[in-house]
């Protein structure tokens, strides 16, 4: 049996459905399939599909009180992006966040600002910890 986060990993087409609600805040399954359409091939009864399965997975909440229906993300986006981050640690670097940290800033390179935010990051980790 799948664990409950795995049950609750959103797929890459849902990320892309997320994505959109995120950035609108809420949005309605016509918002959701407008915004997708312009930058890839899709079928809005497809859009439809996922975002009815979505809500069963509890990644989205829908108002049903409204028409059309509007939905909203059931968690942060920054909450989602740590469960994806914390099932690719465990799954891809063994546990080691040192590992990930490396590999991803040798992917691409990083702005000063970027790279700020991580000294200062790093900052913080080293005072929690002493």
């Amino acid at each position: 049996m799948a664990r409950k986060s795995e049950e609750r990993r959103p797929t890459e087409a849902e990320l892309a459905i997320l994505g959109v609600i995120w950035q609108r805040q809420a949005a309605t399954v016509r918002q959701v399939f407008d915004d997708l359409s312009q930058i890839q091939d899709v079928g809005y009864t497809t859009i439809l599909k996922l975002m009815q399965i979505m809500t069963d997975k509890g990644l989205l909440e829908r108002d049903a009180s409204v028409r059309p229906q509007v939905y909203r993300a059931a968690r942060p986006q920054k909450q989602t992006q740590r469960l994806l981050l914390r099932d690719l640690l465990d799954r891809a670097f063994s546990g080691s966040p040192g590992n990930l940290v490396l590999q991803a800033l040798a992917l691409r390179k990083s702005t000063p600002e970027e790279l700020q935010e991580i000294r200062d990051l790093l900052d913080r980790l080293e005072e929690r910890d002493s």
